[in-house]
């Protein structure tokens, strides 16, 4: 999956054409309990799965290799530190996701909850996967607590289970379904399922990612993801790891991650992260070591605290402080420290997210007024040397030189070219686009 992606050309991805491609879909594809077995000879482990449901494969040929290319491929992500593992009496269940990339770009999200099976004495953990193109994390996060709650009275209820789940209806955005199951000693149960209006902020926790990163450091990631360098987190923990990573892309809406992203890259694959194209990828800590004394291109610079649950690498090109014009760089300070000291919000990720929100909107919020019509057929075209000199400021100017040229913001703009009857006319209210995607995503 990852080889292959990194090869290839991809197509321009866009919220708008994911949300497409999910319609009359099953709610996951594939479900599988992913084990340890003891390596002969020595003392480390490989993980394999060995339960799968569905057990068949689609008919179609193509689907079938690419399943079973998967299904290769997940027990790695599953256990990306299967060596570092050893029999024990006490673990505490931990989920986390990372994401399959397609050889034709599409992204299929792994859902995992690693627990220790009942039993006693001391016993390796075992991980519940889930494989699905939906991305909603708590609505599978649920799930997989279902899962583990039947697992722990039998694991023959847990098929029964997840054949209920396959045959609900898929939810359209902000609609709810249930499924109905039978757990012995409770009768039949009605478990609900939520799938959110925007899923932008599924497995995004803004404020582990603040308490990972001072707000210096996150605004260096922020503007290396911005201009399409190379970025290695690396955590203690696969749930800090995971929504550290998902957190830091969260922060690009309304434009999407057009590149490699592996958010847990497994230990056997770390060879990857010396690709010369762009990629998001994190690893976990043992990992640091040998990542560090690797030939990765223009990764060299080491920056975090190895006192603090997340570090990171990225492409060091000395400018990482001055990349975001200092207009805008100021603002998203101000609201941070806000953010920080307001310990007690209960929305944090909503209001750090409208501040970096805000930041696209200064930049590139005016850019309808440069979208001319170009035929009878209602195709509309960027003016692009226009629009490149329109912002009064000319660091502004400079930043938005630099980021037209990402393919980024090629997705964004080339899917707003293919729409008809764009919307004209004179700027619309900046609060109004600040909280746009409560609404109908008019970016």
């Amino acid at each position: 999956y990852i080889q292959s992606t990194l090869k290839r050309r991809p197509g321009y991805r866009t919220l708008e054409r994911d949300l497409i491609q999910l319609q009359e879909q099953r709610l996951f594809q594939q479900f599988v309990v992913v084990s340890l077995r003891k390596a002969s000879p020595g003392n480390t482990y490989i993980p394999e799965i060995t339960q799968q449901f569905p057990t068949k494969f689609e008919k179609s040929s193509r689907l079938t290799r690419e399943a079973e290319d998967r299904l290769r491929a997940i027990p790695k992500f599953c256990f990306p530190d299967c060596h570092d593992w050893r029999p024990s009496s006490d673990h505490t269940s931990e989920t986390f996701s990372f994401v399959l990339t397609g050889e034709d770009g599409s992204r299929l999200f792994g859902y995992c909850r690693k627990i220790l099976p009942s039993g006693k004495g001391k016993r390796l953990p075992e991980v519940h996967c889930i494989i699905s193109r939906l991305g909603c994390f708590n609505l599978f996060s649920k799930i997989l607590e279902e899962v583990e709650r039947r697992r722990e009275i039998s694991p023959a209820l847990v098929h029964p289970f997840m054949h209920s789940v396959m045959e609900a209806p898929f939810p359209a955005p902000g609609r709810t379904i249930t499924v109905k199951s039978f757990l012995p000693g409770s009768g039949n149960e009605v478990l609900t399922l939520c799938r959110p209006v925007d899923s932008r902020l599924e497995h995004v926790d803004f404020e582990s990612l603040l308490q990972c990163l001072s707000v210096t450091r996150l605004l260096q990631v922020f503007a290396s993801l911005l201009l399409e360098r190379r970025v290695i987190f690396i955590a203690d923990k696969l749930s800090v790891l995971s929504r550290c990573a998902h957190s830091a892309l969260a922060l690009l809406y309304p434009f999407t991650w057009q590149h490699t992203f592996v958010p847990v890259l497994p230990a056997s694959m770390l060879d990857i992260c010396c690709s010369p194209t762009p990629f998001v990828m994190g690893a976990l800590s043992p990992s640091l070591p040998e990542v560090l004394d690797m030939p990765i291109e223009e990764v060299s610079h080491f920056q975090g605290a190895y006192l603090s649950p997340l570090i990171f690498l990225i492409k060091d090109l000395g400018d990482e402080d001055c990349i975001l014009p200092r207009k805008l760089q100021a603002a998203i300070n101000l609201s941070h420290c806000g953010f920080i000291i307001l310990t007690d919000q209960p929305d944090l990720s909503t209001l750090v997210s409208e501040a970096f929100v805000w930041f696209f909107v200064e930049l590139v919020g005016h850019y309808s007024l440069y979208m001319s019509d170009t035929g009878p057929g209602g195709t509309r075209e960027l003016q692009r040397d226009a629009f490149g000199k329109s912002h009064p400021s000319r660091g502004v100017r400079q930043f938005l030189q630099l980021f037209m040229d990402t393919q980024m913001f090629a997705g964004f703009i080339h899917d707003r070219e293919l729409r008809k009857g764009g919307v004209k006319g004179k700027r619309r209210n900046i609060r109004i686009r600040v909280v746009f995607f409560r609404a109908n995503h008019s970016f």
